[in-house]
């Protein structure tokens, strides 16, 4: 059988999966080895599905080091879903929250939240096109608030925290749908974390969620004024089997997370992502004929956004990197010029190929 061809995918999500997850997933995809049935018919309350998901949950504590005071959720909705079910569970008609504005996702996160409550701005970087991270010298917190919300990475203006924010004792909520993962994560200065599995973990379906104890306890306070299925409490009671769960989405999941644990886990991963990131941003800024558009100091790791001179020569450039076998790079609608996304699965001889492509494109129309 010929080998098949795969272009370099610069996609913000979904995005690239490993070659030997995507292999696998071509091997037992008709059947499970000793099941004798696909993944995609197994029914949701089999022993093989629960056994799939409770070894994804294992290697997810392993990799993260996540206590036993943590649950770790299997939901759906992506993290558009989480913006209503965190206030929702955690914010009370009489409390307040707070959030800092540094992108676009962030402030739909703000507009969902104040359907349910009050919302404090603790900082906000919107008057600048959101190029930076807030500093911790600019964020002013309410010592009362339910939680502190935070998106990690902001897939959309290429920037990223390097350090959290101190809370204080106020439960710390992160939005990491761009950068789970991609880093070792520091579970203890966390009180909710949340993803959406197509960037960094797997394909779009799945969204996890890990959550401490007594914010559970808190969502459970409100079970009977929630739906049932925006409940933590209700959730984490049926271990994500309340309804029929996103069985495919998981396996694959599950499988991207022993390939994490196979690659030397969180701090190697990390070294591969900062040795891409480097090498992109180190022609970015070779010549000027690019420019960032991120703050140096808050460059994200996972997505590099970057503006030619013009928009008609990003258009071009565009065009004939996809013709190169390089898709995805055109920048997010709402900002234009160019992104390239290159998450954890993202092989470092693609970034080779996109600057060696910079290069010669900056040769022909510099």
């Amino acid at each position: 059988m010929p080998t098949t061809h795969r272009i370099y995918n610069f996609a913000a999500g979904p995005a690239v999966l490993p070659m030997p997850v995507l292999e696998e997933i071509q091997r037992d995809l008709v059947a499970l080895p000793r099941v004798g049935m696909s993944i995609l018919e197994i029914s949701h309350r089999s022993q093989t599905l629960e056994s799939i998901m409770a070894a994804a949950e294992a290697d997810i504590r392993a990799l993260a080091h996540i206590p036993d005071t943590y649950r770790v959720l299997f939901l759906q909705g992506g993290a558009s879903l989480q913006f209503s079910m965190v206030p929702m569970n955690l914010l009370d008609a009489d409390s307040v929250a707070d959030y800092v504005d540094a992108g676009l996702f962030a402030d739909k996160a703000i507009e969902e939240a104040r359907k349910v409550g009050r919302v404090h701005i603790a900082a906000s970087t919107k008057a600048e096109r959101y190029a930076r991270i807030p500093d911790q010298s600019e964020m002013t917190f309410s010592p009362d608030a339910a939680y502190v919300h935070i998106t990690s990475n902001n897939t959309i203006e290429g920037t990223q925290y390097r350090r959290l924010p101190d809370v204080g004792a106020v439960p710390l909520v992160s939005d990491t749908s761009s950068d789970m993962f991609s880093r070792p994560l520091d579970i203890s200065r966390h009180a909710l974390v949340y993803a959406g599995a197509q960037k960094n973990m797997g394909p779009a379906g799945v969204t996890l969620v890990i959550i401490r104890d007594d914010l559970v306890r808190s969502s459970a306070s409100r079970k009977a004024s929630l739906p049932t299925m925006m409940s933590y409490a209700v959730l984490a009671e049926h271990r994500s089997l309340y309804n029929t769960p996103p069985a495919f989405a998981i396996y694959v999941l599950g499988l991207v997370m022993k390939w994490l644990l196979a690659q030397g886990g969180l701090p190697a991963i990390a070294q591969v992502n900062e040795r891409k990131a480097a090498a992109l941003y180190a022609e970015i800024d070779r010549t000027g004929f690019y420019r960032g558009t991120a703050a140096v100091a808050d460059r994200s790791l996972m997505n590099v956004t970057f503006r030619l001179g013009t928009e008609d020569l990003e258009k071009q450039f565009v065009a004939d990197a996809a013709a190169a076998g390089m898709d995805g790079l055109k920048g997010h609608r709402a900002v234009g010029g160019i992104r390239a996304s290159i998450y954890n699965a993202f092989p470092e001889e693609g970034v080779a190929a996109l600057v060696a492509f910079m290069k010669e494109f900056e040769r022909r129309h510099g």
